[in-house]
């Protein structure tokens, strides 16, 4: 069937909410006490990167996804019987509440007064190895000097969600909200069993997306993996990841770069354990480029950088996740022994 929302929405935002900001993304706090939601301009302006609001405990309440139209918001109402109704994130606008199969609470919403763009960082002009030696260079009489300061983060990129039931979730994305696959990874030696993650782009016709908006995962449990925002480049990720070991903030993975994305990635770990990736130079595909496969692993997540680590894969289970994975097993889900055990040999491999 032909998906209910049109091809122009093109981005989205995370909404948490906790009783603090997070160090590796730029914006501006709520006032201690303050309950108005408090969002995070990115550089390049438009909606919000990110929603915070004060809370007894921090959790990841939801993603929200951007109409390009409000008529596309009208849509999709009818066609998942539900109704438009204000959007309470900075910004106004209105909005469509909806829940996927994996008890999500997801949005769409029209933004009625985008944020204002930042000023943002220059990219470091490059001198390649192909650069003529004379005066015609890109850099000549010039020197290299990336600022040390916090990395200024454009806009959104995507969410990573985890799923016990990985199937029903995927196809609820791609059929509601028209969205599209990238790349599937399978588990070794059951690939006739399909995927168990999923790499998912916007569907804008002949205009180019984002590699993947959404990723999907198989897992024992139902929650919030990471959330990545696109900096300017190579340096200014470096640069800011100097800025942010220098005050004590935990590296979970990085730097190094993907191969499903092609992203150069630095992940970090906020005060509230919230996992967060800067992230430059991401793959953009047309809705021509037909879905990618390729086997699980942990050496397969990137082309180069240090090896992934356990807190990135989150290999050092606490009680908490232990209990996840007997409740998984025991439950209705898509998480047997079979793939459990695949999944575990996966993540060593």
């Amino acid at each position: 069937s032909k998906p209910p929302i049109s091809p122009g929405w093109s981005s989205r935002s995370p909404i948490s909410t906790g009783p603090r900001s997070s160090p590796a993304t730029s914006g501006s706090a709520s006032p201690p006490g303050r309950r108005t939601p408090c969002g995070c301009a990115g550089s390049s302006g438009g909606p919000p990167c990110m929603v915070i609001r004060a809370a007894p405990v921090s959790r990841f309440v939801g993603p929200v996804f951007r109409a390009a139209e409000r008529a596309d918001l009208a849509r999709l109402a009818r066609v998942t019987g539900t109704s438009v109704v204000p959007s309470d994130v900075p910004g106004g606008g209105e909005a469509v509440a909806l829940l996927d199969p994996s008890g999500f609470p997801v949005r769409v919403a029209h933004c009625a007064e985008p944020l204002a763009a930042l000023p943002g960082q220059r990219a470091l002009t490059l001198n390649t190895g192909a650069a003529p030696r004379t005066r015609t260079a890109p850099r000549v009489d010039a020197t290299q000097r990336a600022p040390r300061e916090p990395t200024r983060v454009q806009r959104l990129g995507h969410v990573v969600l985890e799923t016990r039931v990985f199937r029903r979730t995927l196809d609820w994305y791609l059929d509601t909200l028209g969205l599209i696959v990238s790349d599937f990874l399978f588990l070794d030696g059951q690939r006739e069993r399909g995927p168990t993650m999923a790499f998912i782009r916007c569907d804008r016709g002949g205009v180019p997306a984002d590699h993947h908006t959404l990723a999907l995962h198989l897992g024992p449990g139902t929650g919030y993996v990471h959330s990545a925002y696109q900096v300017t480049d190579l340096d200014a990720l470096a640069a800011g990841g100097e800025y942010l070991t220098e005050r004590g903030y935990q590296r979970s993975w990085g730097i190094g770069r993907h191969i499903q994305g092609s992203q150069l990635f630095d992940y970090w770990r906020d005060p509230d354990r919230f996992m967060l990736e800067h992230f430059a130079d991401g793959d953009l595909f047309t809705c021509d480029v037909e879905a990618g496969w390729a086997p699980m692993s942990g050496s397969g997540l990137a082309q180069w950088g240090p090896p992934v680590t356990r807190d990135f894969l989150g290999a050092s289970p606490s009680p908490a996740r232990l209990r996840e994975v007997l409740r998984a097993l025991r439950d209705d889900t898509e998480l047997d022994p079979p793939r459990l055990l695949a999944l575990l040999k996966a993540m060593n491999s």
